[in-house]
């Protein structure tokens, strides 16, 4: 994206993109009535992937333990389902404040490194509660995963139905809103000094920016979105599997990045709607060997970065840049 093409997009009323893409989502949802179960898995994955690019793309910490804030809000709205309330607003509130509170608590000490130090520590981080989730299978069910809740009516009046129609707005509409946040803390003083801290953390500490307070500030935030994702997953499915902490999921997230593009929010989108319909697709035709689609587009993005493909495109069609 050139300086005109930055500029156009932080003039652009902040709630365009979050419009725009409210307006796929319901068209895809009037549209496509049998496939609202895949619409659902696109919207909780998307939210996942934006979190991660706060945390990659803006903030430049590499991670490979991202599962551990989503998995965290999936246990803790399960289990709050289960021994609490089946109320779904108040566990997307609860798993969302268990994603936020795990990555303070952790930011706070992961801070501290730098660099591939700070990327095995996050592995270790996963591989912590994924180990603590098989043992305290009282609360966690262990290897057979949290199921037997039941979610009420979202409002009240809305219950979650066999076609799956409430459960994908509420994940779209949760989708929504934290793009939007998210749009708006990044576009601020606050989210450029993050980027600034991304593009040279020495110079941001010699101007004075508070360095480890911006990064554990937006580390918190990223997290609180991983938590919620989480919680969408687990009240939509109704079961928290040990997955939901794994390294393969971190691994396929930054993936799905790296797909739609870091750094800029609505690639993270881009990026889970591209590899969740890719894996949907290919997996219902061959479900041994979709890796090999999925390989190619990765290596595709890679020798082909998006700013050149669309650059070719705007050539081909005649458009303006």
């Amino acid at each position: 994206m050139n300086g005109t093409d930055s500029q156009a997009a932080r003039m652009a009323p902040p709630w365009r993109a979050p419009l725009m893409l409210l307006g796929i989502g319901l068209i895809a949802w009037w549209a496509l009535p049998d496939q609202l179960g895949l619409l659902t898995r696109i919207a909780i994955t998307a939210l996942f992937v934006l979190s991660l690019d706060l945390v990659v793309g803006i903030a430049g910490l590499a991670t490979l333990g991202h599962a551990a804030l989503f998995g965290a809000g999936a246990y803790a709205a399960g289990i709050f389902a289960l021994r609490v309330h089946g109320d779904p607003l108040m566990g997307l509130a609860i798993g969302t404040g268990a994603g936020a509170l795990l990555a303070l608590a952790s930011g706070a000490f992961l801070l501290r490194y730098h660099g591939f130090t700070f990327l095995m520590l996050t592995v270790a981080i996963a591989q912590i509660l994924l180990s603590l989730a098989q043992k305290a299978r009282d609360w966690t069910g262990g290897d057979d995963g949290l199921s037997g809740f039941m979610m009420g009516p979202l409002l009240g009046r809305f219950a979650f139905d066999l076609e799956g129609r409430t459960a994908a707005l509420y994940a779209l509409g949760v989708l929504v809103v934290g793009y939007y946040v998210a749009r708006r803390v990044v576009d601020s003083p606050f989210g450029l000094a993050v980027r600034g801290i991304h593009e040279n953390r020495a110079r941001m500490a010699a101007l004075g920016t508070p360095v480890t307070t911006r990064l554990l500030a937006t580390y918190t935030f990223a997290g609180a979105l991983a938590g919620a994702a989480g919680a969408l997953s687990a009240q939509t499915h109704a079961i928290v599997a040990l997955d939901s902490l794994s390294f393969a999921l971190s691994a396929e997230a930054l993936v799905m990045l790296i797909l739609g593009g870091a750094g800029r929010l609505h690639g993270a989108l881009i990026g889970a709607a591209i590899f969740t319909l890719l894996h949907h697709t290919a997996a219902s035709i061959n479900p041994y060997h979709w890796l090999f689609i999925i390989g190619a587009a990765l290596m595709a993005v890679v020798l082909v970065p998006p700013q050149k493909a669309w650059g070719w495109l705007r050539a081909r069609l005649g458009w303006k840049a």
